[in-house]
């Protein structure tokens, strides 16, 4: 049965950098690129009139989208990589993304088959696995097929050839190649990922086979290198969903349940950049002003070691596939809203760093800890 795949959300998430000569900034998702797929003389799926074509129902939505994040938070920055009908290449809405140096990018397409049956929406993020480790149903090989169709739309530019000549969609390796970039950024991709697949099961969505988070290879997470998630909103070949993806009310409906995951996944970014940004070095001052004061170091049987592996403002189950594998110690101080993922527990620091080297290859932004009850502290 072919299905082309015509959605796509892509996430980016990028935590500010501080230095003492940088004037005090304040934290949070400031940044969000909405990215209405497709346009210009690349219709995308076809609806039933021109007017209906994936192209023009996408913008719509992602301006009303874009319009219920500014009229939230004023201070949140909304650029579109597109705001007519006009062809942007793949590369350019790469470009655009980065240019914005954005927190979140979201591409919106729609989804189309032969056959009228199949409905509903789905997420997608980058990887070769399914989400579900009980489903044996190789995903990295249906995922291939997928991605190649959408990515087809390279074809369409000028010496494509060239342009894309470091991305080959029919190989693995150019996912492959970039498993590092992948570890770095799958956590927070699965976070927001997560958020989409919860709304998308609310009216008007509608639940099927097709429903929940899966993994695919596109060029546009693979080239921006950002945190990412792939959304579908529908089947323009379905009536049902083509009646919710191209009337008014539909699409204000799916405009307004983007936005409470965006809602709430900006709550919890926001929450996590804080806690990230206290744990940062001392400064000399800092350490100077420490000296002054003398603390007495009290025994506590509670105290142990391990690596932070991250810290999210939601608690994922163990098991999960976004600790990769690992056993981790789920911790929250009284009073927090962070939820802390700490793995390699230890009794001592020395134990702890022997396996930190092995705990960055699948998270490399990692950090040695020291654990006293609830309280985590990053261990210098």
């Amino acid at each position: 049965m072919r299905i082309e795949i015509k959605i796509l959300i892509i996430l980016m998430l990028t935590l500010p950098v501080f230095s003492a000569a940088q004037p005090k900034q304040e934290l949070g998702l400031k940044t969000v690129v909405i990215d209405p797929g497709h346009g210009g003389k690349d219709p995308g799926a076809l609806g039933k009139s021109s007017s209906t074509h994936e192209k023009h129902l996408v913008l719509k939505i992602a301006k009303l989208l874009g319009q219920k994040i500014k009229k939230e938070y004023p201070d949140v920055k909304v650029v579109y990589t597109r705001s007519t009908d006009v062809f942007v290449e793949l590369k350019e809405r790469v470009n655009v993304a980065k240019r914005s140096n954005a927190d979140l990018f979201i591409s919106l397409h729609c989804n189309s088959n032969n056959s009228s049956q199949p409905y509903g929406a789905s997420v997608h993020i980058l990887g070769p696995k399914s989400k579900d480790s009980g489903n044996k149903k190789d995903y990295f090989a249906a995922s291939m097929s997928v991605a190649q169709r959408e990515n087809s739309v390279m074809l369409l530019e000028d010496d494509y050839k060239t342009t894309y000549q470091d991305f080959d969609p029919n190989s693995p390796e150019s996912i492959i190649s970039h498993s590092l970039m992948w570890n770095a950024n799958y956590s927070n991709s699965l976070l927001f990922a997560a958020e989409v697949d919860n709304v998308m099961k609310k009216s008007p969505f509608r639940v099927s086979s097709y429903t929940g988070i899966h993994q695919d290879i596109f060029y546009l997470l693979w080239a921006t290198n950002m945190p990412s998630a792939l959304l579908e909103l529908g089947f323009i070949s379905n009536p049902t969903d083509f009646k919710f993806l191209s009337t008014a009310d539909g699409q204000e409906k799916i405009a307004q349940r983007l936005f409470e995951a965006f809602k709430t996944y900006k709550s919890q970014y926001d929450a996590s950049v804080k806690t990230a940004t206290s744990a940062a070095p001392k400064t000399a001052s800092d350490e100077q002003a420490a000296v002054t004061q003398t603390v007495p170091v009290q025994k506590n049987d509670t105290r142990w070691y391990g690596i932070q592996i991250m810290s999210l403002g939601r608690k994922i189950s163990a098991g999960d596939p976004a600790l990769k594998g690992l056993e981790v110690e789920i911790l929250k101080a009284e009073g927090s809203s962070i939820f802390r993922y700490v793995t390699a527990k230890s009794t001592s620091r020395e134990k702890a760093a022997s396996q930190l080297g092995n705990v960055r290859r699948k998270f490399p932004e990692a950090f040695i800890v020291e654990v006293d009850g609830n309280d985590v502290k990053r261990s210098r």
